[in-house]
């Protein structure tokens, strides 16, 4: 019991501490598929809009992971539930919104 609360909250301030990073502005090197581009493809990009979004998605997880582990701790399968789904519902949109709409393209 007690390890998997640490567990939680190991990987609470890891995203907290991710999604700070992220929305200085730096560790454009941590988005998947942004880090794999050429540099050309890179340079019509506003890196830091883009590490700043990503930083408020990576943020706004920590909610769900907390009610899923409350859950898990207080044996309550519909906190547990409510986090999974919550969890889910910013996935999707997250993905949606970051990869559509030229949001980060620079104006040329």
């Amino acid at each position: 019991m007690t390890t998997d609360i640490i567990i939680s909250l190991l990987g609470i301030l890891l995203l907290l501490i991710l999604g700070i990073y992220l929305l200085q502005g730096k560790g454009a090197m941590l988005i998947a598929g942004y880090n794999t581009l050429p540099k050309e493809e890179k340079e019509k990009y506003d890196e830091a809009a883009l590490c700043k979004a990503t930083g408020k998605l990576i943020l706004s997880f920590i909610a769900p992971i907390t009610l899923i582990s409350l859950g898990d701790l207080l044996q309550m399968n519909s906190l547990m539930i409510a986090g999974g789904v919550l969890l889910a519902v910013l996935i999707v949109f997250g993905l949606i919104y970051i990869n559509t709409g030229n949001r980060f393209k620079k104006n040329a």
